[in-house]
Protein backbone atom coordinates (compact mmCIF):
# COMPACT_ATOMS: atom_id res chain seq x y z
CA UNK A 1 0.00 0.00 0.00
CA UNK A 2 2.80 2.43 1.20
CA UNK A 3 4.01 1.75 -3.20
CA UNK A 4 0.71 2.46 -4.55
CA UNK A 5 1.06 5.56 -7.26
CA UNK A 6 -2.37 7.36 -8.41
CA UNK A 7 -2.47 7.12 -12.14
CA UNK A 8 -4.80 9.22 -13.91
CA UNK A 9 -8.12 8.29 -15.78
CA UNK A 10 -7.45 8.50 -19.73
CA UNK A 11 -10.74 8.88 -20.59
CA UNK A 12 -13.17 12.52 -20.04
CA UNK A 13 -16.53 10.87 -18.15
CA UNK A 14 -19.99 12.77 -17.32
CA UNK A 15 -20.41 12.15 -13.75
CA UNK A 16 -16.72 10.82 -13.09
CA UNK A 17 -15.74 10.87 -9.40
CA UNK A 18 -12.25 11.90 -9.91
CA UNK A 19 -13.07 14.86 -7.79
CA UNK A 20 -14.14 12.76 -4.96
CA UNK A 21 -11.03 11.05 -4.45
CA UNK A 22 -10.33 13.11 -1.49
CA UNK A 23 -13.54 11.97 0.17
CA UNK A 24 -12.84 8.43 -0.31
CA UNK A 25 -9.54 8.37 1.08
CA UNK A 26 -10.74 10.01 3.77
CA UNK A 27 -13.29 7.37 4.74
CA UNK A 28 -10.80 4.55 3.84
CA UNK A 29 -8.17 5.77 6.13
CA UNK A 30 -6.22 3.14 7.25
CA UNK A 31 -9.37 0.58 6.82
CA UNK A 32 -7.67 -2.88 6.19
CA UNK A 33 -9.52 -3.83 3.14
CA UNK A 34 -8.89 -7.29 0.70
CA UNK A 35 -10.31 -7.24 -2.59
CA UNK A 36 -11.53 -4.34 -4.77
CA UNK A 37 -15.05 -4.63 -6.84
CA UNK A 38 -16.22 -1.59 -8.91
CA UNK A 39 -19.23 -2.55 -10.56
CA UNK A 40 -19.96 0.74 -12.32
CA UNK A 41 -16.42 1.60 -13.54
CA UNK A 42 -16.76 4.51 -16.09
CA UNK A 43 -13.81 6.86 -15.92
CA UNK A 44 -12.04 4.56 -13.47
CA UNK A 45 -11.27 7.36 -11.46
CA UNK A 46 -11.81 5.87 -7.51
CA UNK A 47 -9.90 2.42 -8.73
CA UNK A 48 -7.22 4.32 -10.17
CA UNK A 49 -6.62 6.84 -7.30
CA UNK A 50 -7.16 4.26 -4.61
CA UNK A 51 -4.55 1.24 -3.35
CA UNK A 52 -5.76 -2.03 -3.29
CA UNK A 53 -3.95 -5.10 -1.86
CA UNK A 54 -6.12 -8.11 -3.05
CA UNK A 55 -7.43 -8.90 -6.26
CA UNK A 56 -9.47 -6.47 -8.52
CA UNK A 57 -12.95 -6.89 -9.88
CA UNK A 58 -13.96 -4.26 -12.35
CA UNK A 59 -17.13 -4.52 -14.31
CA UNK A 60 -19.17 -2.37 -16.69
CA UNK A 61 -22.69 -2.55 -18.73
CA UNK A 62 -20.93 -0.86 -21.17
CA UNK A 63 -19.36 -3.72 -23.11
CA UNK A 64 -17.55 -0.62 -25.73
CA UNK A 65 -15.77 0.62 -22.68
CA UNK A 66 -14.83 -2.21 -20.74
CA UNK A 67 -13.28 -3.68 -24.60
CA UNK A 68 -11.16 -0.25 -24.24
CA UNK A 69 -9.92 -1.15 -20.84
CA UNK A 70 -9.13 -4.89 -22.15
CA UNK A 71 -7.53 -3.52 -25.45
CA UNK A 72 -4.75 -1.31 -23.09
CA UNK A 73 -4.16 -4.02 -21.11
CA UNK A 74 -3.19 -6.05 -23.29
CA UNK A 75 -1.65 -4.37 -26.39
CA UNK A 76 -1.53 -0.55 -25.02
CA UNK A 77 1.12 -0.49 -27.90
CA UNK A 78 -1.16 -0.92 -30.81
CA UNK A 79 -3.92 1.79 -29.35
CA UNK A 80 -1.70 4.25 -28.91
CA UNK A 81 -0.28 3.64 -32.89
CA UNK A 82 -3.91 3.69 -34.34
CA UNK A 83 -5.08 6.76 -31.94
CA UNK A 84 -2.08 8.42 -33.40
CA UNK A 85 -3.65 8.49 -36.62
CA UNK A 86 -6.57 10.60 -35.72
CA UNK A 87 -6.99 14.30 -36.63
CA UNK A 88 -9.42 16.85 -34.36
CA UNK A 89 -11.56 17.96 -36.96
CA UNK A 90 -15.13 17.66 -37.29
CA UNK A 91 -15.16 16.25 -40.76
CA UNK A 92 -12.70 13.60 -39.39
CA UNK A 93 -14.53 13.33 -36.06
CA UNK A 94 -18.19 12.43 -38.15
CA UNK A 95 -16.27 10.25 -40.65
CA UNK A 96 -15.46 7.86 -37.54
CA UNK A 97 -18.31 8.15 -35.88
CA UNK A 98 -20.12 6.64 -38.55
CA UNK A 99 -18.17 3.67 -39.10
CA UNK A 100 -17.12 1.48 -36.64
CA UNK A 101 -13.80 -0.59 -37.52
CA UNK A 102 -13.27 -4.13 -36.91
CA UNK A 103 -10.70 -5.16 -35.09
CA UNK A 104 -11.02 -4.41 -31.12
CA UNK A 105 -7.59 -1.87 -31.28
CA UNK A 106 -9.26 0.04 -33.95
CA UNK A 107 -12.20 0.19 -32.22
CA UNK A 108 -10.49 1.09 -28.76
CA UNK A 109 -8.53 3.79 -30.60
CA UNK A 110 -11.88 4.97 -32.26
CA UNK A 111 -13.39 5.20 -28.56
CA UNK A 112 -10.90 7.48 -27.02
CA UNK A 113 -10.92 9.36 -30.05
CA UNK A 114 -14.24 9.97 -29.70
CA UNK A 115 -14.00 10.73 -26.03
CA UNK A 116 -11.70 13.15 -26.39
CA UNK A 117 -13.31 15.16 -29.09
CA UNK A 118 -17.06 14.89 -28.43
CA UNK A 119 -19.32 17.26 -26.46
CA UNK A 120 -18.82 17.40 -22.54
CA UNK A 121 -17.54 13.38 -22.53
CA UNK A 122 -20.82 12.29 -23.16
CA UNK A 123 -21.21 8.68 -23.97
CA UNK A 124 -24.94 8.34 -25.52
CA UNK A 125 -26.15 6.07 -28.01
CA UNK A 126 -29.42 6.34 -29.83
CA UNK A 127 -32.36 3.58 -29.97
CA UNK A 128 -30.19 1.82 -32.69
CA UNK A 129 -27.16 1.57 -30.16
CA UNK A 130 -24.98 4.06 -32.29
CA UNK A 131 -23.18 6.70 -30.97
CA UNK A 132 -24.22 10.26 -31.12
CA UNK A 133 -22.91 12.67 -29.54
CA UNK A 134 -21.83 15.41 -31.78
CA UNK A 135 -17.99 17.05 -32.40
CA UNK A 136 -16.92 19.20 -29.20
CA UNK A 137 -15.01 21.57 -31.05
CA UNK A 138 -12.26 21.41 -28.21
CA UNK A 139 -9.06 23.12 -29.05
CA UNK A 140 -7.26 22.09 -26.25
CA UNK A 141 -6.86 17.97 -26.30
CA UNK A 142 -5.23 15.37 -23.70
CA UNK A 143 -5.24 13.09 -25.91
CA UNK A 144 -3.38 9.72 -24.01
CA UNK A 145 -0.05 9.49 -24.43
CA UNK A 146 2.00 6.17 -25.33
CA UNK A 147 3.36 6.24 -21.61
CA UNK A 148 0.01 7.17 -19.97
CA UNK A 149 -1.17 4.15 -21.74
CA UNK A 150 1.73 2.00 -20.66
CA UNK A 151 1.20 3.22 -16.92
CA UNK A 152 -2.77 2.41 -17.34
CA UNK A 153 -1.62 -1.14 -18.67
CA UNK A 154 0.72 -1.46 -15.71
CA UNK A 155 -2.06 -1.11 -13.31
CA UNK A 156 -4.56 -3.08 -15.33
CA UNK A 157 -2.56 -6.49 -15.13
CA UNK A 158 -4.10 -9.03 -13.54
CA UNK A 159 -7.44 -7.46 -12.93
CA UNK A 160 -10.83 -8.78 -13.58
CA UNK A 161 -12.79 -6.78 -16.49
CA UNK A 162 -16.11 -7.41 -17.58
CA UNK A 163 -19.05 -6.18 -19.34
CA UNK A 164 -21.81 -7.15 -17.10
CA UNK A 165 -25.18 -6.03 -15.21
CA UNK A 166 -24.11 -5.10 -11.84
CA UNK A 167 -25.86 -7.28 -9.26
CA UNK A 168 -23.37 -10.18 -11.04
CA UNK A 169 -20.33 -8.34 -8.70
CA UNK A 170 -22.05 -10.38 -5.88
CA UNK A 171 -20.13 -13.52 -7.23
CA UNK A 172 -16.43 -12.78 -6.24
CA UNK A 173 -17.60 -10.38 -2.91
CA UNK A 174 -16.43 -12.02 0.38
CA UNK A 175 -15.75 -11.09 3.99
CA UNK A 176 -13.40 -7.78 4.52
CA UNK A 177 -13.36 -6.72 0.52
CA UNK A 178 -14.38 -3.36 -0.75
CA UNK A 179 -17.34 -2.35 -3.20
CA UNK A 180 -17.16 1.14 -4.99
CA UNK A 181 -20.66 1.56 -6.36
CA UNK A 182 -21.81 4.69 -8.55
CA UNK A 183 -24.30 4.66 -10.73
CA UNK A 184 -26.10 6.35 -13.24
CA UNK A 185 -27.87 9.16 -11.60
CA UNK A 186 -31.48 9.14 -12.42
CA UNK A 187 -33.29 11.41 -10.41
CA UNK A 188 -34.18 15.01 -11.21
CA UNK A 189 -32.93 17.41 -8.49
CA UNK A 190 -30.62 20.26 -7.90
CA UNK A 191 -30.52 21.04 -11.72
CA UNK A 192 -28.42 18.16 -11.96
CA UNK A 193 -27.20 18.39 -15.97
CA UNK A 194 -26.59 15.08 -16.99
CA UNK A 195 -29.65 13.17 -15.09
CA UNK A 196 -31.04 13.64 -18.99
CA UNK A 197 -28.37 11.48 -20.78
CA UNK A 198 -29.12 8.35 -17.45
CA UNK A 199 -32.06 7.91 -17.34
CA UNK A 200 -33.56 5.42 -19.71
CA UNK A 201 -29.85 3.56 -18.58
CA UNK A 202 -30.51 3.26 -14.76
CA UNK A 203 -34.50 3.30 -14.20
CA UNK A 204 -35.94 3.63 -10.51
CA UNK A 205 -36.47 -0.05 -10.30
CA UNK A 206 -32.44 -0.62 -11.35
CA UNK A 207 -32.20 1.92 -8.08
CA UNK A 208 -34.34 -0.85 -6.18
CA UNK A 209 -31.89 -3.30 -7.51
CA UNK A 210 -28.65 -1.33 -6.61
CA UNK A 211 -30.44 -1.10 -2.54
CA UNK A 212 -31.04 -5.20 -2.45
CA UNK A 213 -27.72 -5.28 -3.82
CA UNK A 214 -25.96 -3.11 -1.04
CA UNK A 215 -28.06 -5.46 1.42
CA UNK A 216 -26.43 -8.12 0.25
CA UNK A 217 -23.01 -6.80 0.35
CA UNK A 218 -23.32 -5.81 4.13
CA UNK A 219 -24.35 -9.97 4.83
CA UNK A 220 -21.22 -10.92 2.88
CA UNK A 221 -19.78 -8.98 5.84
CA UNK A 222 -17.97 -6.53 3.19
CA UNK A 223 -17.57 -2.50 2.70
CA UNK A 224 -19.29 -0.34 0.47
CA UNK A 225 -19.11 3.17 -0.60
CA UNK A 226 -22.13 4.32 -2.69
CA UNK A 227 -22.48 7.63 -4.59
CA UNK A 228 -25.41 8.52 -5.04
CA UNK A 229 -28.42 11.38 -5.90
CA UNK A 230 -28.74 13.88 -3.47
CA UNK A 231 -32.94 13.34 -2.73
CA UNK A 232 -35.57 12.83 -0.50
CA UNK A 233 -36.13 9.25 -2.20
CA UNK A 234 -32.58 8.24 -2.27
CA UNK A 235 -32.23 8.71 1.13
CA UNK A 236 -35.20 6.94 2.12
CA UNK A 237 -34.19 3.74 -0.20
CA UNK A 238 -30.84 3.91 0.73
CA UNK A 239 -31.50 3.84 4.21
CA UNK A 240 -29.52 1.26 5.94
CA UNK A 241 -28.52 2.64 9.28
CA UNK A 242 -24.91 3.37 8.16
CA UNK A 243 -23.14 6.51 7.23
CA UNK A 244 -24.69 9.27 5.04
CA UNK A 245 -22.24 11.84 3.67
CA UNK A 246 -23.51 14.93 1.97
CA UNK A 247 -20.87 16.02 -0.57
CA UNK A 248 -20.61 18.82 -3.61
CA UNK A 249 -19.31 18.91 -6.67
CA UNK A 250 -19.29 21.26 -9.73
CA UNK A 251 -21.79 20.58 -12.22
CA UNK A 252 -20.27 20.97 -15.70
CA UNK A 253 -22.60 18.95 -17.82
CA UNK A 254 -25.36 20.74 -19.72
CA UNK A 255 -25.47 23.42 -22.59
CA UNK A 256 -27.18 26.52 -20.38
CA UNK A 257 -25.05 28.59 -18.36
CA UNK A 258 -27.89 28.37 -15.76
CA UNK A 259 -27.46 24.30 -15.53
CA UNK A 260 -24.05 24.65 -14.64
CA UNK A 261 -22.66 24.84 -10.55
CA UNK A 262 -22.65 23.18 -7.65
CA UNK A 263 -24.55 20.35 -7.00
CA UNK A 264 -24.97 18.35 -3.71
CA UNK A 265 -24.39 14.40 -3.74
CA UNK A 266 -25.17 11.68 -1.42
CA UNK A 267 -22.28 9.03 -0.21
CA UNK A 268 -23.60 6.26 2.10
CA UNK A 269 -21.26 4.12 3.29
CA UNK A 270 -20.71 1.38 6.46
CA UNK A 271 -16.99 2.03 6.03
CA UNK A 272 -16.47 3.38 9.97
CA UNK A 273 -19.91 2.87 10.68
CA UNK A 274 -20.71 2.27 14.45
Amino acid sequence: MHNFEHTEPILRWAGGKRWLLPTIRKILNDTAVNNYHEPFLGGAAIFLGTPHLGRTFLADANSDLIEVYKCIRDDYEAVSKTLANHVNTAEHYYEVRGNVPESTRERAARFIFLNHTSYNGIYRVNLAGKYNVPYGRRKHLRIPTLETLKTLSCRLQDVSLKAEDFELCLDNIGPGDLVFLDPPYTVAHNSNGFVRYNQKLFSWEDQRRLSNLVDKIKKADSYYILSNAAHDSIAELFDKGDRLIVTKRKNAVGGLSSERGYASEFLFTNVGAV
